[in-house]
Parts: structure tokens; sequence; C-alpha cells
């Protein structure tokens, strides 16, 4: 869980050299069987964040990300308790900047009334993309996009596609995939995770590779099959 995670990232490198941004998420605790259930009343957020400052050995989180929603799709209503018990503690000097994550396009007009949003975390890919209309909202209005899931909730005619346009290139589909969404918007900011080498060489080569027009055209109909 992030308790052992902080504990990893601040062996490893504290004292933190000044250009290194550590970005934490509230939202959710791990359970004793490993599962994430929600914890997001005010409250609980408030602790989240004071738990993360210790474990971390700070005093300022640089950014917080407020995890709303379901595994993959933003749950409908209102944010503002949470959105506000953040800004509060913004305000006390204690977050630099605001995240959200898992939420619809209301949710982030409702918390940006409440306080800036550097960055919105949403499910979205080259097959899934319900978030289409975010992505471009986002851009325009200058916040970070983080796409999670680069590869989640293929069909396997969708899976097919992705595999045919890599192979052409030479390319692993993650690579593809990444690549795909890089290209897709300029204020894409990739968090792609790995616990491998080779996942690794496939996060650092699609950052490199530029997808030809017929190659992106094959990919945007992706979505469609």
């Amino acid at each position: 869980g992030p308790h052992v995670t902080n504990e990893i990232i601040r062996e490893a490198l504290h004292p933190y050299p000044d250009e290194l941004h550590i970005v934490t998420k509230v939202g959710a605790r791990r359970d004793a069987a490993g599962n994430w259930p929600h914890a997001r009343e005010p409250h609980e957020l408030v602790e989240q964040v004071h738990d993360n400052l210790r474990t971390l050995g700070l005093e300022r989180l640089d950014v917080v990300n407020l995890r709303m929603g379901g595994v993959d799709a933003p749950e409908p209503g209102s944010i503002a308790p949470q959105v506000e018990a953040l800004a509060a503690l913004q305000q006390q000097g204690l977050i630099g900047h605001l995240g959200l994550s898992t939420v619809d396009a209301e949710q982030l007009a409702e918390a940006r009334t409440i306080a800036p949003i550097v960055c919105v975390q949403n499910s979205y890919n080259v097959a899934r993309r319900e978030d289409d209309a975010m992505v471009d909202h986002t851009a325009a209005e200058g916040i970070a996009y983080v796409p999670y899931f680069p590869l989640g909730g293929f069909s396997p005619i969708q899976s097919g596609a992705l595999d045919a346009v890599a192979e052409r290139l030479g390319e692993s589909r993650l690579s593809v995939a990444l690549a795909w969404l890089l290209q897709r918007s300029p204020n894409m900011l990739l968090i792609p995770g790995t616990s491998s080498v080779e996942h690794l060489r496939a996060n650092v080569a699609g950052a490199g590779i530029t997808l030809p027009s017929d190659a992106l055209a094959e990919l945007d109909a992706i979505a469609a099959a």
C-alpha cells in the first residue's frame, strides 16, 4: 500500500532533489485483503494527506489527486465536500496542486469553482474513447490529462487491429498504444506502471515513435470496431 511505497520512496530518494515532484493519490485505502475500498469522507482525506506527509517526510505534497468514481468509470454526483477539504489543506500550505481522478465533466467544472485543478486522471485508450471530449476540454484549459489502463477493455477484434499495426511497425502493442496516446493531444501525460525491464523498454519506445498517418487512421478506427 501507500505506506510501504512511501517508505521505499523516502529511503531511495530522501533528501529529495528540487526537481523531483512526488504525486500522491487520496480517496481509497488498502484493506487486509489487498482491495482498495473507498475512503473519501472529508475527514478521511485530511487524514490521508497528513499520513502521506508523515511517511514521505515532507512538509508539503506537490500534487494530490482526489480519487472518485468506480474502478474505471466516474460516478455522477457532487464532489464539492471532498474538493473543499483538500482546498483547505492547500490554503494551509500542505498541498501544492490539486488533481482529480475518475471524474466526469460536471465534476471537473464543479471542482474548478472551488480551487484550480492541474490534472485529470481517467481511464482512456485507443479502444475506449468515452473521454474524447474530456481530453479536448482539458487541453483547451491547460490541464494535464493522465490516461490509465492504456490496454484496458479491448475486444478481441480491437486487440487484433492493434497487433496488426504494431507488427507492421515492428513495435510492441504497448509501445504503439502509448504512442497513440501521446499523439492524441499535447496535454497527455503518461504514467505507465512497470514491474519489468521489458515493459520499461516498451514505455520508452512508445515515447519515441511517431506514428505514420495510415497507422493513426487504422488505430483511430479501432474504437468503432
